[in-house]
């Protein structure tokens, strides 16, 4: 079976930056194990596939270790792909997922992706991970992911993360956010996955739907520009609609390739 295989650099306006994934457009769903090998094998934070459904899409994401219920960054490389390289005319694509209807819009040189919002609320959190941070956080939350809110951008950008020390955390297919307010943009964050194959995810879409809410509430603001201040750098834009959020961004195609399996 030959499978088409797009490597795409997502949340960035130059290549090398943002969030690398892998995206694979199928005929028909194969065994979940094949998958899972695929993912392991392209060993990248998130491969994504999907199959034409309708009018629509059904769109999965596996990280090299289990399947995620939402990731933005291979949302959003997923429908650069069906825009830039399967000839789709529309302006906007749906996809059917695990978290229900994803839609994802042609605006400009953005794509903009509906997803749900996940505010964060007050939380106790595990010492492991308190313990592994070589800086604390001021205030502590948590949606689906551990929400640990800094004083300053700098504390973000110096937060050194024991990844020895979290050894053995399952936190399921959540992870740990580290923000604070921006100095040039209006939030920053990190973001790290205990166990997974790639420790600190580089631009993290689905973080954005917690992140969003959080920060409009604190700055009292519906639209954002905001920056995943990991060392390839993530740029999204945001707005706040309540329920949903909209998160915009930049991808590049970096490969194109087919897989034998």
């Amino acid at each position: 079976m030959k499978i088409p295989i797009y490597q795409v650099d997502a949340f960035t306006s130059r290549l090398f930056g943002g969030n690398p994934a892998a995206v694979c457009p199928l005929e028909e769903w194969p065994n979940d194990d094949v998958l899972r090998n695929i993912a392991i094998e392209n060993n990248l934070a998130e491969t994504a596939y999907f199959i034409k459904k309708g009018e629509g899409f059904h769109l999965r994401w596996f990280t090299p270790e289990v399947e995620m219920d939402l990731c933005g960054h291979a949302t959003l490389a997923s429908a650069h792909v069906i825009f830039e390289h399967l000839n789709y005319d529309l302006s906007a694509i749906r996809f059917e997922t695990a978290s229900g209807e994803l839609v994802v819009k042609k605006q400009e040189d953005l794509l903009q992706m509906d997803f749900p919002s996940r505010k964060p609320e007050p939380s106790s959190i595990p010492d492991q991970i308190l313990n592994a941070l070589s800086i604390q956080p001021k205030s502590i939350l948590k949606a689906r992911d551990y929400f640990l809110v800094f004083d300053t951008e700098q504390e973000v950008r110096d937060l050194l993360v024991n990844q020895q020390a979290l050894d053995g955390l399952d936190l399921g297919t959540g992870g740990i956010i580290c923000t604070a307010k921006g100095e040039k943009v209006d939030f920053v964050s990190r973001f790290f996955t205990p166990g997974a194959a790639v420790f600190e995810d580089p631009a993290t879409g689905s973080a954005h739907c917690s992140l969003v809410p959080y920060w409009s509430e604190v700055l009292g603001l519906k639209e954002f520009t905001a920056h995943q201040v990991s060392s390839r750098l993530g740029e999204f834009y945001c707005e706040d609609r309540g329920a949903r959020v909209l998160i915009s961004g930049q991808s590049l195609t970096y490969l194109e390739g087919e897989i034998t399996v």
